[in-house]
């Protein structure tokens, strides 16, 4: 369950609803608001602040109106852009009609009437790339039936009939009397905005009446509050202006970054409000409410209009964040980005702790050390920070920088007296076995596994202990050390083939089917001991490209004992576990936010129950299940190599039993559609033979149908054998023909599945 969300769209506007004596703000983060897959592209209230739209980009995109007095959605339109989402939306000034502008490669505007029951807009067009990506719209205050749009350098005028005039622009809106409408430019300027006298047809052409040079600074922020015109900066000041453009007030004291969006509170009664004077000649009283300003870097505030005082409400990250860590022994998290801001959250209370920026840095990594002392920053420059956990300050002046390339992975010892960095695919310490020394592991690309000891290194110079291959066609993303299930210690790897397999200090063990939820599995880590699900059972959490998940220990490759959810739709850079086991916080990287997760194992635990017990679970990743043609055949083929290895021709009398011997695996497995390397063979013989060497020191030489299914399942292709994949082969393996096509003579072809 998602528990708590740090961070903030900063693309998005902030909506202020405060409300006599209660202070709340709406902003977007991520994808979070029921129903939303993707992110969140687009937001828009309506002016009594009852109604809420929200509206995201990508495949199966959905607009959703909110009712905000009750937090329920009210409607829901599916799909009104599949071609890739919403760009931009906005309610009229009666809530009554809705318009959106898609965000596909051609542009199609839609005006929906969402209080009815149609599914089909009111009216629709299609713009030309010409115009340039539309990218804010809005409905006239007075007239429904008009609306203007602009992308970076166009200005759309629409009638219902959708007629257009262009024009440079950075924001516009519509003067609340009349037919004008204004256009504000990041040189400081407004454009006016007039029906042209000649106009001669119903639709009516607007044209540029006037430039007027408002101020030196590009404006960024254009709306309306009463009869004002306010303006937003790149100096982060907020300016009102009256209806002739004659400056009232301003304010240009707090600070601030280019602002982004300006939202005011919805007062019931305003002459319950204190004036204030204006700037004008007549110094005449002025009065307004008050508001919320959000800026490019991820800052929300709100500003007591009357007595100038400004309250921070939200500081997000203006960057990606890629990095988080939990303290192990206190309920703090550590998250930091590439704007070079280290943020220590209490995620119980849910306050911040500290701050501390790094100018000019790019913070990628973050580790605590076993004890909780230290904190250690790693840096996209290739520079190490190590500071005390209560002071954030440097244990050295000096950064620590011994590599060109940026550090991607940081990790202190179990003893806390070495910490380790590499930009690689993983990084681990271990304790050796023989002399309780530290060791330390490295996972690479190359899908080579190294250890490095200690006690014959010197001063510069890491001595490698051992190197293995540990993949022949799989690429490791990740590992972790296994929890004590056993006698024995394990290491777990992961790898883009959605296969996970044990280690122990000699070889390779076990391998698992890992769970399968659209991509593979990025990061793992062993959830701490929580009071909650099965106090005997350990479980895994895990990250794919964007989700989270859980898994029950141990892994088996039971498809129903891990469960997955979407975190981060735009991508999740990693992921972290509270020091109790009741939080998993990941961060969204390009989203600039970071979500607590709270584990339900008792809702996984249940899940994991009601998928069955046994082999049932198992027969669900067999095509057609229990009763399909595969498993009746694959029954057919195992109890035929129980013939065959007694003699299919023996006159003997046969002995009744459920096994077969282990040297027929292989060929039960080829016969099933199943090609397995050698090297793999090797390792599912080994992984059959010594599955209960450690508890009775013995071999197994033989399998039953129900160890053999699991065998099989987990260790084939989870996808299967790809036409891409055999194309690829044959253009390894091919020469170019007459037509430039890749070949293999069938002769050559047999040849070489026969020798190699």
């Amino acid at each position: 369950n998602l528990e708590w969300a740090f961070g903030i769209n900063k693309s998005l506007p902030v909506f202020n609803l405060h409300h006599d004596e209660q202070l709340v703000v709406l902003y977007g983060c991520a994808h979070v608001a029921v129903g939303h897959c993707s992110l969140i592209s687009s937001l828009c209230m309506s002016e009594d602040k009852r109604w809420l739209v929200t509206a995201d980009k990508g495949s199966e995109s959905l607009v959703i109106i909110w009712d905000t007095y009750s937090g329920i959605p009210v409607r829901t339109i599916f799909d009104c852009h599949p071609e890739g989402g919403v760009a931009a939306i906005a309610l009229s000034r009666d809530s009554k009609l809705l318009v959106s502008v898609g965000a596909g490669p051609i542009q199609r505007v839609c005006v929906w009437d969402w209080t009815s029951d149609t599914e089909n807009p009111l009216c629709v067009t299609d713009l030309s790339l010409e115009l340039g990506r539309q990218h804010h719209i809005l409905f006239h205050p007075n007239d429904s039936s008009q609306l203007l749009s602009n992308s970076d350098t166009h200005v759309l005028f629409y009638t219902m009939t959708f007629s257009k005039v262009v024009g440079s622009v950075s924001q516009s809106i519509f003067c609340l009397q009349g037919s004008q409408a204004i256009s504000a430019t990041m040189a400081g300027n407004l454009l006016l905005w007039d029906v042209a006298h000649t106009t001669t047809t119903h639709q009516p052409h607007r044209e540029v009446i006037k430039l007027i040079p408002l101020q030196d600074d590009g404006i960024t922020v254009l709306t309306l509050n009463q009869s004002f015109i306010v303006t937003g900066d790149i100096r982060g000041h907020v300016k009102f202006y009256d209806n002739k453009f004659k400056l009232m007030t301003w304010f240009s004291e707090f600070n601030l970054d280019p602002i982004t969006s300006i939202s005011f509170s919805k007062e019931t009664d305003i002459a319950m409000l204190e004036y204030g004077e204006n700037c004008s000649l007549e110094a005449k009283q002025f009065v307004v409410q008050n508001f919320v300003v959000s800026t490019a870097t991820a800052m929300v505030v709100y500003v007591d209009a009357q007595d100038g005082v400004l309250q921070m409400l939200v500081q997000g990250d203006s960057e990606a964040v890629h990095a988080v860590v939990c303290h192990p022994l206190q309920p703090f998290v550590a998250f930091g980005s590439h704007c070079g801001v280290l943020n220590i959250w209490d995620y119980q209370q849910k306050k911040p702790n500290c701050r501390k920026s790094f100018p000019e840095e790019k913070i990628q990594c973050l580790a605590y050390d076993p004890q909780g002392l230290y904190l250690a920053v790693g840096f996209a420059s290739g520079a190490v920070k190590v500071m005390e956990v209560l002071t954030l300050e440097d244990e050295d002046v000096e950064y620590l920088k011994y590599s060109k390339n940026g550090i991607t992975h940081i990790t202190f010892s179990m003893d806390s007296r070495f910490l380790a960095t590499a930009p690689i695919q993983d990084l681990l310490f271990g304790v050796c076995m023989d002399t309780t020394q530290p060791k330390l592991l490295s996972l690479g690309l190359d899908r080579i596994l190294m250890e490095y000891g200690f006690e014959s290194s010197s001063q510069g110079e890491l001595t490698i202990r051992s190197t293995e291959q540990i993949e022949q066609s799989a690429v490791p993303t990740c590992m972790a050390w296994y929890p004590a299930l056993t006698t024995e210690s394990f290491l777990l790897i992961a790898s883009d083939q959605y296969k996970m397999k044990l280690f122990n200090s000699t070889d390779k063990i076990k391998t698992v089917l890992g769970p399968i939820y659209g991509s593979p599995i990025k990061k793992i880590a062993i959830l701490p001991k929580s009071a909650e699900g099965n106090l005997d059972s350990r479980y895994l959490a895990f990250i794919t490209t964007d989700k989270v998940g859980l898994e029950i220990l141990p892994l088996d490759g039971n498809p129903y004992k891990s469960f997955a959810i979407i975190c981060h739709p735009a991508g999740v850079s990693a992921f972290a576990c509270s020091f109790d086991g009741k939080y998993i916080f990941t961060i969204g990287g390009p989203d600039y936010t970071i979500f607590s997760w709270e584990a339900n194992l008792n809702a996984l635990e249940a899940a994991a129950s009601l998928g069955g017990q046994g082999l049932i679970p198992f027969y669900s990743l067999l095509e057609g299940g229990r009763d399909g043609e595969f498993f009746k055949e694959m029954e057919d083929y195992f109890y035929y190599c129980q013939l065959r290895s007694e003699g299919i021709n023996s006159m003997k009398k046969r002995r009744v039993s459920t096994k077969i011997p282990l040297k027929e695996v292989p060929f039960i497995m080829r016969a099933l559609g199943f090609y397995p390397t050698e090297q793999e063979l090797m390792e599912i013989q080994n992984e059959v033979k010594f599955s209960r060497y450690a508890e009775t020191g013995k071999y197994v030489t033989d399998i039953d149908l129900e160890d053999f299914i699991k065998l099989f399942v987990n260790h084939r292709p989870a996808f299967g054998i790809s036409r891409k994949e055999i194309q690829h082969i044959f253009e390894v393996l091919g020469d170019p023909n007459e037509n430039g096509e890749q070949s293999v003579n069938r002769e050559e072809l047999l040849e070489l599945l026969q020798t190699i």
